[in-house]
């Protein structure tokens, strides 16, 4: 039985057959064309995070074994959906020329880098500062970057960001074989808000 999702408004089903992990280039500009490169079956009992790392992985090496990515290219960016874990990803493909961009849930709570540790402070170095909320906007600070774009469809489109934000792992999941302490894995959370949809629903934030 396969979990999916969005068969119907709202409401995820099981139905019978397999799960498979699909990779497909993305075409630049406003098309909306894809073209698949790789696709795997999921077995029972297994990770998602890591059977996607490792197709991820052979894919990339097979463009850079064939001279389509070089040293000195802009990274290959890798785009997911709400149902992969972006920081572990991440994590499995820090060594090759990748950027991971996510999209996130609207309920996470995420931490800020560790305060600087002070010469005399007793007790063991934090790892973690202060929780970015998502759904507390008292929680957010100052953007580091804001811009609006006026769009036919949506209306203003704003975009803002903020830097070195991370989830703060625990061993289970995807980490629950790893071993000691668990990394801190820093990145960059984007909001994405709109005046209106097409539809005319009322917009949801996007976060990625």
């Amino acid at each position: 039985m396969c979990h999916t999702y969005g068969r119907a408004k709202n409401t995820h089903q099981m139905i019978p057959g397999w799960p498979y992990s699909v990779v497909c280039a993305l075409e630049t500009g406003r098309s909306s064309w894809t073209a698949p490169l790789d696709m795997v079956r999921l077995a029972p009992g297994d990770d998602a995070a890591t059977v996607t790392a490792a197709q991820l992985r052979a894919v990339i090496g097979n463009l850079i074994a064939h001279g389509q990515q070089r040293a000195g290219d802009p990274d290959i960016w890798i785009v997911a959906d709400a149902g992969y874990d972006a920081p572990r990803l991440a994590f499995l493909l820090s060594d090759l020329p990748v950027q991971v961009l996510g999209r996130m849930r609207s309920d996470p709570v995420l931490r800020r880098s560790a305060p600087p540790w002070l010469p005399g402070t007793t007790g063991r170095p934090p790892r973690h500062g202060g929780e970015f909320v998502f759904g507390d906007p008292a929680t957010w600070g100052e953007a580091d970057t804001y811009t609006t774009t006026d769009t036919r469809l949506y209306g203003p489109a704003v975009a803002r960001s903020w830097n070195s934000l991370h989830p703060r792992l625990t061993h289970r999941s995807s980490w629950v074989t790893e071993l000691g302490k668990l990394p801190v894995i820093e990145g960059t959370v984007i909001r994405l808000d709109v005046e209106r949809l097409p539809s005319g629903a009322i917009p949801k934030p996007v976060w990625l």
